[in-house]
């Protein structure tokens, strides 16, 4: 049992101070307000919960900063992705495991307590499958395991290389199974993640253009329980070539012939039409979103004040994880909304809301959600997740209530974490992750010899 005493919080029902938390098993037991400090392990701070990662791709973080030259003819999505073909072509099993554990580590440092890992990177360099189907799934739950972040791991299936049965390109032959592989492909990543104490393990059809309609159904009809994740509308070309396959929009086509609901997350959405907009929200599906990588990209901006006014649920995800930051998403997100509007505080939808607090809550109940997990509050019955911010940090040392959250999200960011506790366990002191001097040095290597 590990007794804890918290200076303040932000529990469900409001900030609270003198707050008194007892971890067991990883999992917060019991919690009491207007404590006592005697006998119990204080956090001095602001202890808030960790914020879930609904959306990553950990080897991407091994090219970050590598797609950022102009070529001869413009660049978008579609170049980047042949940026992306190249660099994985040479990933060994090491160097997914070394690259997953220094973008894990970058997460908790960052203000991510869990993961849920879009893990499409499954055959070796040729194409061909590893004698262990799950081997590169078993090197994220490894580096998951070595960080201390907790994982919802989503095996990929990716069938086709587009719309209406395109063959897959040669970069994209480390990703394609067809149906009964997917099958295995899914019974080896539970093997390979049962070591975790608390792992999950979802399912996540790639995109409509990367499954046929066959395989989708088939796939859905199989997973019976877990998240489904799901990249869709990322860009307008996909938007043009779903409606010149099957004369629908992603997302209509999607809510039209597949069960979407609360255990969904559609990844991205960037490019909707209102009834998609208002559709999504009443299926209580989550939208991935995923703002520093979709301005990266130049995919869009969502339109985030209409799908919040229906009720939508979101949270945020790092996915390419060109930079990594809980705050950052944040306000990314927020600073597009303000860009499209030309406006301030669009995402607080209360006169007198802070948007801090806005978009903090709602990415952790639509990132816990999207992940399948009791996590994402400081309550009995969930995981102890909590990271505390350092109330002496020059931006935060005046403020107090939601200006916490305004100032962690829109000024300080990630250098006012102090600590980063996981499953009632501290990985981040002083923010520095417990074992980042091997990680980085093991990290570094790879990435010389992957570069030479």
């Amino acid at each position: 049992m590990r007794k804890l005493f918290l200076d303040h919080a932000l529990l469900r029902t409001g900030w609270a101070r003198d707050v008194a938390i007892d971890v067991e098993g990883g999992t917060i037991r019991a919690i009491r307000m207007q404590a006592l400090p005697e006998g119990r392990e204080r956090l001095a701070g602001i202890t808030l919960p960790g914020l879930p990662n609904l959306h990553s791709h950990t080897f991407q973080r091994g090219m970050a900063g590598l797609a950022e030259t102009r070529g001869p003819q413009g660049d978008s999505f579609w170049t980047w992705r042949q940026v992306m073909y190249r660099f994985l072509g040479q990933l060994t099993p090491d160097d997914v495991e070394a690259i997953a554990a220094f973008a894990t580590m970058e997460m908790l440092e960052g203000g991510f307590t869990a993961l849920a890992e879009f893990h499409y990177l499954h055959h070796d360099r040729d194409g061909r499958p590893f004698a262990d189907v799950a081997e590169l799934s078993g090197r994220i739950a490894a580096a998951a395991d070595e960080t201390g972040i907790g994982l919802t791991l989503l095996p990929v299936l990716y069938t086709q290389g587009g719309f209406g049965g395109v063959a897959p390109n040669e970069g994209q032959r480390r990703f394609i199974n067809d149906i009964e592989g997917y099958f295995r492909l899914v019974e080896g990543a539970r093997k390979a993640a049962g070591f975790l104490d608390d792992a999950v393990v979802g399912i996540a059809p790639h995109s409509l253009r990367a499954v046929t309609p066959d395989a989708l159904e088939r796939a859905l009809a199989a997973a019976s329980e877990g998240p489904i994740h799901l990249h869709i509308a990322e860009q307008v070309k996909e938007v043009e070539d779903c409606i010149a396959w099957s004369g629908q929009r992603p997302v209509a086509w999607l809510l039209d012939h597949a069960p979407v609901d609360k255990r969904w997350c559609l990844v991205h959405a960037t490019h909707l039409d209102s009834a998609e907009m208002h559709g999504l929200a009443a299926a209580d599906a989550v939208a991935g979103l995923c703002p520093i990588t979709e301005a990266n990209l130049g995919d869009g901006i969502f339109e985030g004040v209409e799908f919040l006014a229906a009720g939508g649920r979101f949270g945020v995800g790092s996915d390419s994880n060109i930079e990594i930051s809980a705050a950052g998403e944040l306000k990314q997100f927020e600073y597009s909304q303000r860009l499209k509007r030309r406006a301030r505080n669009v995402l607080a939808q209360r006169d007198g809301e802070s948007t801090g607090r806005a978009l903090y809550t709602g990415a952790l109940a639509g990132g816990a959600q999207a992940l399948g997990r009791h996590v994402g509050a400081l309550e009995v019955g969930y995981r102890a997740d909590m990271v505390v911010l350092d109330a002496a940090h020059p931006a935060l040392a005046a403020l107090s209530g939601d200006r916490w959250l305004d100032a962690y999200i829109f000024v300080a960011g990630k250098a006012a974490i102090d600590q980063v506790i996981v499953a009632g366990q501290t990985v981040v002191t002083e923010g520095r992750h417990h074992k980042r001097d091997a990680i980085t040095a093991r990290y570094a290597g790879t990435m010389a010899h992957i570069l030479a």
